[in-house]
């Protein structure tokens, strides 16, 4: 399905890819599917690519001799190939494959952190931290003595710069950070976050869970040291991740899990670790996972991930202006016109997110209630929860109407 890169998303032949989009949900009313940075349906091509497998290729990886387990070998490890291309990666070794992205930042945490950090030390992350990072760097300081510090978030959801340059210093040895706030929408500065920790020999992680679904993405442009995202967030199946690192510093690494298929030879006395990147892939991995992912890297690369930032950024600029009419609705994050994701988070007046939540699922329109897994950040922001509308490749204009209708019933029914 390949389409130039100047037109606009042929969002009504995309929709045909996700049969679930033509569900009725509740009482027979269409489903308005709006919590995609959850999680994102899941094409045709990419379903297609899991009943195939389990039809065609079904057998363990680098085990076997027969043809089945060569053939699934060769899918597999051509799907590694795949997102390193995807990410701009320099190949296969500088690509495991995890459950997602909470997996790859424990798999960092414990395998480099357990070892490299000591008292003193500090890892400095944003205040817009998703639980995955921000709860595994806790576990990790109070483990070895380090240190964790936080870079502030303005009133307007932006990074403070200025603050990162101040508290970034000697004395850090990671700086982790999300590319997109799944709450706030904002995009932050990997790059210069990454300059700023480099300049103190510090390494960075990004939290790609929201931004290489939705953008492109380079991690040599960003020059990160780990990079991580989930493949149910870019239209590929749950219980798959990738973890992009750079090679020396992966090699310099002991395994974080222990089995099968990451060893190369084992003794009574000992044990030696296989080639990256099965060195971090314990036990038998998630095959049709990652062919079916390298699938998703095809769909999203033939539609345009470009094309499908702006389409978002349109979807989330023409939701904040409708919501910015209401006097009795908080929208949280960078302003209509400052270049942000395709997050909507927002409070009404005398509404409880779940409420609202509940009122809309009447709708047929789902979004997500809560703190996100975020719940520092909304406590910084004086709430203890937000509704979020998150837009993906194939929502549209009329969606969003459906979302605003849905509020104003929830207005009347609370007013």
């Amino acid at each position: 399905m390949e389409v130039s890169e100047e037109a606009a998303l042929d969002v009504e032949r995309l929709r045909a890819d996700f049969p679930i989009l033509e569900r009725e949900v509740g009482d027979g009313v269409p489903l308005v599917y709006l919590d995609n940075a959850a999680t994102t349906q899941t094409p045709e091509p990419v379903v297609s690519a899991i009943v195939e497998y389990y039809h065609t290729t079904n057998a363990n990886v680098h085990r076997g001799i027969h043809q089945l387990s060569q053939e699934a070998s060769v899918a597999y490890e051509e799907a590694h190939d795949r997102l390193a291309e995807f990410v701009g990666a320099d190949g296969r070794e500088e690509m495991v494959f995890t459950k997602n992205t909470t997996e790859s930042l424990n798999l960092v945490a414990y395998a480099w952190g357990l070892d490299e950090l000591e008292p003193g030390d500090d890892v400095v992350l944003t205040e817009m931290e998703h639980h995955s990072s921000l709860v595994t760097w806790q576990q990790i300081g109070k483990r070895t003595g380090a240190d964790v510090r936080y870079i502030r978030v303005d009133d307007d959801g932006r990074l403070d710069m200025e603050h990162a340059a101040e508290i970034i210093d000697d004395d850090t040895a990671m700086v982790s950070a999300v590319h997109v706030s799944n709450v706030l929408g904002t995009i932050n500065p990997v790059r210069a976050l990454a300059d700023l920790a480099h300049d103190h020999d510090a390494l960075i992680f990004g939290d790609g869970a929201q931004a290489v679904p939705n953008m492109p993405v380079d991690v040599k442009d960003l020059d990160v040291d780990f990079y991580a995202f989930s493949g149910h967030k870019m239209a590929g199946p749950t219980g798959i991740g990738g973890l992009y690192g750079k090679r020396h510093i992966l090699e310099g690494m002991e395994p974080f899990l222990y089995g099968g298929e990451m060893i190369e030879t084992v003794t009574y006395e000992g044990a030696t670790w296989n080639d990256l990147p099965w060195k971090y892939e314990a036990g038998t991995p998630p095959i049709c996972q990652g062919i079916a992912l390298a699938k998703a890297a095809d769909y999203l690369d033939d539609i345009g991930r470009e094309r499908i930032k702006r389409h978002e950024e349109e979807l989330a600029e023409y939701a904040m202006e409708r919501l910015a009419e209401y006097d009795d609705v908080s929208i949280y994050g960078p302003p209509v016109g400052e270049e942000r994701g395709g997050v909507v988070a927002f409070n009404v007046d005398g509404v409880h997110p779940h409420d609202l939540s509940s009122i809309l699922n009447d709708h047929g329109v789902a979004i997500r209630a809560g703190h996100h897994c975020v719940q520092p950040l909304h406590e910084k922001m004086g709430e203890a929860a937000s509704a979020r509308a998150s837009f993906y490749l194939y929502n549209t204009h009329e969606e969003v109407d459906a979302l605003l209708s849905g509020i104003d019933e929830a207005r009347e029914i609370f007013s």
